[in-house]
């Protein structure tokens, strides 16, 4: 059967218009060639409302440099998965994800097409979801109020190319597996808690709660209670209340900082690991409780028992399944990867555009030592980006990690200034390795802990 070029073009219209994607093309003048009745709907617009029409005047509250469309029509360059939510014209408030890509014929730039994923209805439905499950289970309720609604992490979400993480994730997939307590090390800004919601959510007890506590946040004469909970009349103000092992109960009781615990709170605790029997505070009852504990610190195992901040029982106890998460300045391979992770969800948050960072910047992040590793790189991106353009340059950086690359970027013109800039940045080194003690740093450099004083303060160096 033969088909002319008005058959072709109609089943091509037909075939686009089925797809349950948003597709919007412009031409080199930035107006639409073809917008199909899936973007239409995004739009609250009719079809004929866009059709040969100014992109601009069309959607006035777009800019040349907000609108994906024009931007990828001049640079060429494809924007991939770009998050964008807005209320339409009828006031629907409209979640999508975006690609836009370039349109070449031979080899001549004539325009962009943007396809558009609705994620406004798998974010209802995921809702009413939550919604339907909340009813079901009531301590689930309580689950995710304590957690106050923090994003679920799975392993996926720990973005790395460093061989020792990939072999982190391996081991931790296995131990997810289990019901063994599991002892996390790593300085502050690591991800401990990224690794711990991922254990959980890859474990038989991913459908149950899962309650996360900083035991240096809570005044430890509240501990108790808060984790055992408490009877009415226990001590004046007590209520009838449940605490975190009950409402744990089935899931995993992620403590974080344990070294905090007072004494005889973490006697208690190895009490309730080794048998599983749980009194509230002021009763004379006692119940069984199935709770996974998971434990993490910020400070060197080895000096938290040297400084008697944890009881050695407890340790060993907790100490079944070890996993030390390396600090970033050990992994700086990485930064580029969580750089661009990081970019990324900033556009969407901020609604912007930038497509990548400078040379010149990423050497400066690349250079930087990272006391508070990924969550204080997280914070410098976000920094930049509200005042970066299209890109981040070195001049959007936050000015400490600008000062921390001036070493390394100036012309010393002596010996002795190349080999100050070298001892400053080692120094600074070991201080993170020992997080921030300065006896052990000193022992570890080999000079007295008088000398090490000094370069201190002839450095400027701070103590993390």
């Amino acid at each position: 059967m033969f088909y002319t070029q008005t058959d072709t073009n109609e089943m091509l219209k037909a075939i686009l218009n089925s797809i349950d994607e948003g597709i919007h093309v412009i031409d080199q003048d930035a107006k639409t060639i073809y917008y199909n009745q899936i973007a239409a709907d995004h739009d609250g617009l009719n079809v004929s409302d866009v059709i040969g029409k100014p992109l601009l005047s069309v959607f006035p509250s777009l800019k040349e440099e907000t609108s994906t469309l024009i931007k990828v029509m001049k640079t060429g360059e494809p924007i991939f998965n770009q998050h964008q939510t807005y209320r339409n014209m009828k006031g629907q408030l409209i979640d999508t994800v975006n690609t836009t890509i370039p349109i070449f014929v031979a080899h001549k730039l004539i325009g962009s097409v943007e396809i558009a994923k609705d994620m406004s209805r798998v974010k209802d439905l995921s809702l009413k979801l939550l919604d339907l499950q909340a009813k079901i289970d009531d301590r689930s309720t309580k689950a995710k109020q304590m957690t106050h609604d923090k994003v679920s992490f799975e392993f996926d979400h720990i973005l790395s190319q460093s061989n020792e993480i990939v072999q982190i994730k391996k081991q931790a997939k296995k131990v997810a597996k289990t019901n063994s307590p599991v002892f996390v090390y790593g300085e502050t800004g690591t991800g401990k808690e990224l690794l711990v919601q991922a254990i959980h959510n890859h474990s038989p007890r991913r459908n149950r709660p899962f309650i996360s506590q900083n035991c240096a946040a809570i005044p430890a004469t509240l501990l108790e209670s808060i984790l055992f909970g408490t009877v009415k009349g226990s001590f004046t103000g007590a209520e009838e209340r449940e605490g975190f092992f009950e409402l744990a109960h089935g899931g995993t009781l992620f403590l974080d900082e344990v070294q905090t615990l007072p004494m005889e709170l973490q006697a208690k605790l190895l009490r309730v690991l080794e048998d599983g029997i749980v009194r509230r505070v002021g009763s004379n009852r006692s119940f069984s409780t199935d709770v996974r504990i998971i434990a993490a610190t910020n400070e060197n195992p080895e000096d938290l028992l040297q400084k008697k901040l944890m009881r050695p029982d407890l340790y060993y106890r907790l100490n079944v399944v070890p996993l030390e998460l390396p600090p970033l300045r050990k992994r700086k391979s990485d930064i580029p990867l969580l750089v661009d992770h990081f970019i990324s969800t900033y556009n969407f948050k901020f609604n912007k555009l930038v497509s990548k960072i400078d040379n010149k910047a990423l050497q400066s992040l690349k250079s930087y030592l990272w006391p508070g590793n990924v969550r204080e790189l997280k914070h410098a991106i976000e920094a930049a980006m509200n005042i970066a353009d299209e890109h981040i340059t070195y001049e959007d950086l936050p000015f400490h990690i600008q000062k921390a690359h001036l070493p390394h970027t100036s012309t010393t013109s002596s010996l002795k200034e190349k080999v100050d800039a070298y001892e400053a940045q080692m120094i600074q080194e070991t201080l993170q390795e020992t997080g921030g003690n300065v006896k052990r740093a000193a022992l570890l450099l080999n000079i007295p802990r008088q000398t090490l004083q000094y370069k201190l303060i002839k450095y400027n160096l701070v103590k993390p």
